[in-house]
């Protein structure tokens, strides 16, 4: 079976290739839009409990101080932050993230420390011996997670009773299922559902 960083690399190098004119696009919208630096990094655990700095397009105001947890109506959150979140398209720069090693196109999302303390031990252990990921079967099912906890009463309860519990089931259902082939697939369900909504 091919190997994981090898499924990476054959689909990442062209992939950077081909969406490198929309990610000069998008860094030309930042600019215009707000002041500050195109990109934003953020440190997170990676695997074997290793930090790395997760790329991402700044979709908030520089300097924007406030909980880790983002609700879709957080008042930080630039004009375009807005569209380019709705689309997933802040993520993009994580492709040199993967580039680099430091992330898999597939796998459980790198998490800041914060948030790694709310899973049970058993699922950390699971989290940190795989290579994060832009995508997973979690990503899929919560892709509009910010809307979701904006709509409760309490975000941080939602998310700790609700969405950490169903994120650890994900977890596990891949670490035992994981193959090159379902890889493929959670990247075009991926795709599917950020294109259709389904």
């Amino acid at each position: 079976m091919i190997s994981k960083r090898l499924f990476d690399l054959v689909l990442v190098i062209p992939g950077i290739i081909f969406l490198l004119p929309v990610m000069l696009i998008i860094a030309l919208w930042i600019k215009l839009d707000s002041r500050g630096p195109v990109f934003y990094r953020q440190e997170r655990i990676g695997k074997n409990n290793t930090t790395f700095n997760v790329l991402k397009f700044r979709t908030m105001e520089v300097h924007a101080k406030g909980p880790t947890l983002t609700l879709a109506n957080d008042p930080r959150i630039t004009c375009c932050g807005h569209h380019l979140r709705r689309m997933k398209l802040d993520e993009l720069p994580q492709l040199f993230n993967v580039l680099k090693g430091e992330m898999s196109l597939v796998g459980p999302r790198p998490q800041v420390q914060e948030h790694m303390g709310l899973y049970p031990d058993y699922i950390k252990e699971i989290v940190l011996s795989m290579q994060p990921g832009i995508t997973d079967l979690a990503s899929i099912q919560f892709i509009r997670e910010n809307d979701l906890l904006a709509e409760s009463d309490d975000p941080f309860a939602e998310y700790i009773n609700k969405v950490v519990p169903e994120k650890c089931r994900f977890y596990q259902e891949y670490e035992h299922s994981q193959t090159r082939w379902l890889d493929l697939k959670i990247l075009l369900l991926t795709i599917r559902k950020l294109i259709l909504g389904f």
